[in-house]
């Protein structure tokens, strides 16, 4: 399995990035797939999820409103829309994803046992 982010970057407050995450080497449907992040010191955080080829999406309280997750069936691409970025957004977003067509627990990092290697995103006031 492997899952290659891009779209990170640098932005200034208010902002959007639209980062992807294209998977290869598994069967892109019946997975979920999520977004987490990491800023310096921090723990990995749940951003959002989806169910590939199926569409229930989920969220972290904190994203909704902001941030959308949709996916490219036919590119097995998945997308996390981020707008009205705050420079709290600042962190390193992964890509994840664990077979099986559920995403209960989605925003448990340690549920989930192939990554991307992450991209950037840096919010600037």
């Amino acid at each position: 399995v492997q899952l290659v982010e891009s779209g990170g970057g640098s932005v200034q407050a208010g902002g959007s990035l639209r980062p992807s995450c294209e998977a290869s080497g598994i069967s892109y449907s019946g997975n979920c797939m999520a977004w987490f992040r990491q800023a310096p010191g921090q723990e990995r955080e749940g951003v959002a999820a989806i169910v590939s080829g199926g569409g229930s999406t989920f969220y972290a309280d904190t994203m909704k409103g902001r941030f959308t997750i949709s996916q490219d069936n036919a590119k097995n691409t998945i997308y996390l829309q981020m707008n009205s970025l705050h420079t709290e957004d600042t962190a390193m977003y992964y890509c994840a994803v664990r077979r099986g067509g559920y995403c209960e627990f989605w925003d448990s990092p340690h549920l989930f046992g192939n990554w991307g290697q992450g991209t950037q995103v840096s919010v600037s006031s």
